[in-house]
């Protein structure tokens, strides 16, 4: 394993410490190296904070040695001015001769400038190592930018029989959720919930559960949450409504009288395409990834429109006999992990 191999691998471990802060900014990794010693790193802070070549170049004690160092980044150094000031400047104005980067960033802004900019000045750039693994890494912020959408996580569970919920006599009077899976495999979907930007749910979904859809079973901010309720028939007793979390609510109403304060509100088409709509809605908020947790109709409008990245399905230990099934799709599984009794298989879209 060569040294630039290695570097970036420590680089991308870094980088993994801004998921669920530095969106919708991309959660970049940065080392520093110089005679084969890491003198320096850093990840990209929380939005609006330094990013990570700034970070790791702030940990350097001794600033003369940067004139001789390596800088390694996973993703293109920005080149524009945003809420920082643009990380290639400072490169270059500490004199940093060599950059060894993941993979480039496609930015409007950024694409290509950072390294023309810095081969200008006279450093010497390379591209591409540890490219796959940079791109995986950075699959949010690059389907946000080369796709124009968020990147799309779609998560249920379900019973080994393969329902997601029981027939709605089985269920009690008051709207609550009705667990298929352990407490150990839904403080990891908290967990999950913490690491997107956006989560988002249909009608039905919020009459029968009654979800909070916030952070309470792990550590992190709580994602904004997003429901399609075409005909406004939510009501402000539900949790989805207390304004506690920053909420986008779908509909097709118009009328602005029976929007509430404290709600974005966004009209769309519910005869057309609805999942690519909602995409571009989405996209125009700066939301780099979404996590839809139902319900069974929302989730299946998205994998029939081919809108999805990943597919997170946790399976319990019960059966139902009946009631009403889990969505049906195609993808490559990647990874499969269990929780207690229950099993949970991630897919990614084939």
């Amino acid at each position: 394993m060569s040294l630039d191999v290695i570097y970036m691998k420590r680089a991308l471990q870094l980088a993994r410490n801004g998921l669920g802060s530095s969106a919708p900014n991309p959660m970049v990794g940065a080392v520093i190296v110089y005679g084969n010693r890491i003198i320096g790193e850093g990840f990209t802070s929380a939005y609006g904070g330094p990013h990570a070549e700034v970070n790791a170049i702030n940990a350097v004690r001794d600033k003369e040695l940067l004139s001789e160092a390596i800088l390694y980044v996973t993703l293109e150094p920005c080149s524009h001015h945003g809420k920082t000031p643009p990380c290639v400047d400072l490169i270059v104005k500490q004199k940093i001769p060599k950059v060894i980067i993941g993979v480039l960033d496609p930015h409007d802004k950024v694409a290509g400038k950072g390294v023309k900019r810095l081969k200008d000045a006279g450093c010497k750039v390379t591209i591409g190592v540890l490219a796959k693994e940079c791109e995986n890494h950075h699959r949010r912020f690059l389907t946000f930018h080369k796709k124009q959408r968020p990147y799309i996580i779609l998560k249920w569970a379900e019973t080994r029989d393969g329902f997601i919920a029981p027939e709605k006599n089985k269920r009690g009077l008051e709207a609550q959720p009705y667990w298929i899976s352990n407490k150990y495999a839904r403080q990891l979907v908290h967990k999950w919930r913490s690491q997107e930007q956006a989560i988002l749910v249909g009608t039905n979904t919020v009459l029968h559960d009654n979800p909070m859809l916030n952070v309470r079973q792990w550590f992190g901010k709580s994602p904004t949450r997003i429901v399609l309720d075409k005909d406004l028939i939510i009501k402000g007793n539900y949790h989805i409504l207390d304004q506690s979390v920053k909420t986008i609510v779908f509909t097709r109403v118009k009328d602005k009288s029976l929007w509430l304060n404290g709600i974005d509100y966004e009209v769309i088409d519910f005869t057309k395409n609805r999942p690519q709509q909602i995409c571009e809605v989405l996209h125009k908020h700066n939301i780099t990834s979404v996590l839809i947790e139902g319900g069974a109709q929302t989730l299946q409008s998205f994998i029939d429109a081919k809108l999805w990245d990943e597919v997170r399905v946790v399976t319990g230990k019960t059966n139902f006999g009946d009631g009403l099934k889990a969505p049906v799709f195609t993808g490559i599984i990647v990874r499969t992990l269990e929780v207690e009794a229950d099993s949970i298989t991630i897919y990614q879209h084939d």
